[in-house]
């Protein structure tokens, strides 16, 4: 519990079902809560981040639609583009009666997969820090699509959380952490209070959403805590539930813990969090061992490559068992890394006409997942 009693940049992530009630209405005296939480770690000296989910169930009472708003893509849009300005001058308010200035920030996936936008938004969030503002960040429902979403505002907080450099993330949400079971259909479930194995928290969690109000469920805080262990990030996933929920977890640590390994590099944060990759290459059992042991991936030990991945782009890193083993940016173009899998570096210049690199991928540009 220390890094997050401690952390001078923290990243709180508020679910849709805690911050609006089923009819639609704003929970106001549980946010005050919170944001006197929010606004005692700022009196501290502590820059807290927010990522705020509840847009679309706030503009869907607004407007009057099914299904919470997500009964199509469309209302979903709409709705969410309707509630953000609500929730921005809900947060702004409250925040303001501590003293405290609020920035919204919308971001969609590109902002964050694209190393450019990806370099801005750092930048961009260490200066608002600078300054003792608290950023509320959201996905920008109401001009994302399927295909260009984070799906769920879990995942986006451990992708705020490595932009800003941040040393903690907390999850509050519905549910008080991973279980051994579901808990709302096997009673003697127990909570995981620490967890070390991210595979094994991956095929325990529960990918529906208890509330029905958001987007995420417990495969996506799992998949959001291996974003930000990669990092170096220690996450948690903690109850909202109660007056001062983020008080009550910095004092009792009630929930459950992912910890992470130290000295993450930004760069390589970068990579082990994108959610998009151009293509894949499948390698060898020795290939795997010599990335395992910090080496880069040579052609000789490429088996195949899928995709349509130019060089530069970010590929995925699969064994011979089709199982994730890293990600990274490939020095080469697809058509290329056909005509030089399995070569020896000796034989790269006569395949491909020209010099050779020294790597299909180099160790310094590549994460291990």
């Amino acid at each position: 519990m220390s890094h997050f009693r401690t952390a001078d940049r923290l990243v709180v992530k508020v679910g849709s079902s805690l911050l609006v009630a089923p009819d639609g209405q704003v929970r106001r005296e549980w946010l005050a809560g919170l944001v006197a939480d929010v606004a005692a770690l700022a009196a501290a000296g502590r820059r807290p981040i927010l990522v705020s989910s509840g847009a679309i169930a706030l503009g869907a009472r607004q407007l009057g639609l099914a299904a919470g708003g997500r009964a199509s893509l469309e209302d979903a849009q709409a709705a969410a583009a309707v509630g953000q300005i609500m929730l921005a001058g809900l947060w702004a308010g409250l925040l303001s009666a501590h003293g405290l200035k609020a920035a919204q920030i919308l971001v969609t996936l590109g902002d964050f997969e694209d190393r450019r936008r990806w370099l801005n938004a750092c930048a961009t969030l260490d200066r608002l820090l600078q300054l003792g503002v608290v950023p509320v960040l959201n996905e920008n429902d109401s001009v994302a699509t399927e295909e260009i979403r984070f799906g769920d505002n879990d995942r986006l907080a451990a992708r705020v959380a490595q932009a800003a450099q941040a040393q903690a993330v907390v999850l509050l949400s519905d549910v008080d952490g991973l279980y051994t079971a579901n808990p709302a259909t096997h009673p003697e479930a127990r909570l995981i209070a620490e967890v070390s194995d991210l595979a094994a928290a991956r095929a325990l969690a529960d990918s529906s959403s208890g509330s029905g109000m958001g987007s995420g469920g417990m495969a996506a805080k799992v998949d959001a805590a291996r974003m930000a262990v990669l990092a170096g990030i220690p996450l948690a996933i903690a109850s909202g539930h109660g007056e001062h929920p983020l008080a009550r977890f910095l004092e009792t640590g009630h929930g459950t813990i992912f910890r992470a390994p130290a000295g993450a590099r930004l760069r390589k944060a970068w990579l082990a969090g994108r959610m998009a990759v151009a293509g894949r290459i499948r390698i060898d059992a020795g290939a795997a061992r010599a990335l395992a042991s910090g080496r880069s991936l040579l052609a000789a030990g490429i088996l195949e490559a899928d995709g349509d991945f130019r060089r530069g782009d970010a590929v995925d890193v699969v064994d011979e068992g089709d199982r994730l083993v890293a990600r990274g940016l490939c020095a080469y173009d697809r058509k290329d890394v056909e005509k030089i899998r399995g070569l020896r570096s000796s034989a790269h210049a006569g395949a491909l006409g020209y010099a050779p690199r020294s790597a299909v991928i180099h160790r310094n540009q590549m994460v291990m997942l």
